[in-house]
């Protein structure tokens, strides 16, 4: 409801006009704040690059034209491409894993469970710059440099959607699994057929995070590719930027195609994405 708010005792509370007024002029002067580099980028990409230096907006400057050059001076699509397989990939995948991983940790009984986990859960202190080196290494040593096998299978197992899921798991009854079981459910149909379920929210909020790291993933990519048909949309743009000069105008362009995936994806999640955070209790619950 507008206006309304939730004072300490839970109980809404109206707000005075000025204060209603003066929140929403707050609200919108932080939203023009985050949507003016969006807008640079979106003029930047209609107008050619001596206007761009010569600061000249005139409207005649105003065309697609750089959106046609793009896939012209470089393969984009390709790039484009790549960027889809290894993000649905990874996406469906380590949500996939994470979740069985997240199953086990939450739901079975078994010893040293716990310790396992704070043990799995301690490996999120590795910054990734000290793993960089000896995954590059495994990954020649397999014969997978160049490859979709280099640019996927790292991304497969992340301890922090298995830390969300189990969170989230936690929270459902147990009592779902016991009348399963009664019923002779295995494991495995109570995680496919209850669990699954039951965490559309949850799924949804992690299936964005993951998609859109994986989609916005520069430095991984850069070292374990090396040919121009492999590279994927991040690694592609730096293409653009040369050592003398860079070419705003088709930057732009790239950076504006290769954001309308992940914005798509948002809006389509957007409700379930707010429910997710509500519920895993990243919102601060």
């Amino acid at each position: 409801m507008r206006g309304i708010v939730a004072s300490r005792s839970g109980a809404p509370t109206r707000l005075s006009l000025p204060a209603q007024v003066g929140l929403h002029t707050v609200l919108l002067l932080f939203s023009g704040v985050m949507l003016a580099p969006f807008l640079v980028m979106v003029v930047v990409s209609l107008i050619p690059n001596a206007a761009f230096l010569a600061r000249d907006f005139s409207p005649e400057n105003f065309s697609l034209q750089n959106y046609v050059r793009t896939f012209q001076v470089v393969p984009f699509g390709r790039y484009y491409f790549n960027s889809i397989v290894v993000s649905v990939s990874v996406t469906v995948l380590q949500i996939l894993i994470s979740s069985l991983a997240a199953f086990a940790f939450a739901r079975l009984r078994f010893r040293g469970r716990d310790a396992l986990f704070l043990f799995y859960l301690a490996t999120l202190m590795i910054p990734f710059p000290v793993t960089l080196i000896p995954n590059f290494l495994i990954i020649k040593a397999l014969g997978w440099y160049d490859t979709y096998w280099a640019l996927i299978v790292p991304g497969l197992f992340s301890v922090f959607s298995t830390f969300l899921l189990r969170q989230y798991y936690r929270g459902i009854p147990l009592d779902f699994d016991e009348a399963a079981r009664m019923d002779g459910a295995s494991s495995l149909r109570i995680w496919w057929q209850i669990i699954i379920p039951l965490s559309g929210p949850v799924l949804a909020t992690l299936a964005i995070f993951v998609f859109q790291g994986a989609w916005n993933d520069f430095l991984w990519p850069l070292v374990v590719t090396t040919s121009e048909h492999m590279r994927t949309i991040p690694v592609g743009l730096a293409a653009f930027v040369g050592q003398y000069s860079t070419a705003w105008d088709l930057l732009m362009a790239g950076s504006v195609i290769a954001l309308l995936p992940v914005l798509v994806i948002y809006i389509l999640g957007q409700k379930w994405f707010v429910e997710g955070i509500a519920l895993s209790g990243m919102g601060g619950r």
